[in-house]
């Protein structure tokens, strides 16, 4: 009996999550297929242009523009920033150091230091069990 090897697909979307771009930014062919396992790897490994430029430029889904700035995703929706935006706005944000952004790199810094605090625990714990 043979069994038959099937190709493990995605939809769009979660294309785009994993390759960190924003999905209405990408080539329609891209938004109305669905995307192959192989098709992945090989945008990750060897990406067309497009994929660079949106990359280097945007717009950038949230989590990648939250990282950019220094805060979590929550704290982008707390300053108001729902849109994607392009590496230029981004730029401009950190320029202009609005005082939400400010707030919210602090309260960013804030919880990785207490990450880092818990990690610590653990492992001296880890370290004594």
């Amino acid at each position: 009996m043979k069994s038959h090897q099937t190709t493990q697909t995605m939809k769009p979307a979660t294309a785009a999550k994993k390759l960190g771009v924003y999905l209405e930014a990408t080539p329609a062919e891209f938004q109305e297929g669905v995307v192959s396992r192989a098709e992945l790897n090989a945008l990750q490994t060897d990406p067309p242009e497009w994929l660079r430029e949106l990359r280097r430029t945007g717009p950038h889904p949230r989590p990648v523009v939250a990282a950019k700035l220094g805060v979590s995703i929550s704290g982008l929706a707390r300053g108001g920033v729902t849109e994607a935006l392009t590496t230029e706005q981004i730029e401009a944000l950190k320029a202009e150091s609005p005082e939400w952004l400010v707030r919210e790199r602090a309260v960013q810094a804030e919880v990785r230091k207490e990450a880092a605090r818990i990690k610590e625990q653990q492992d001296k714990k880890a370290e004594g069990a």
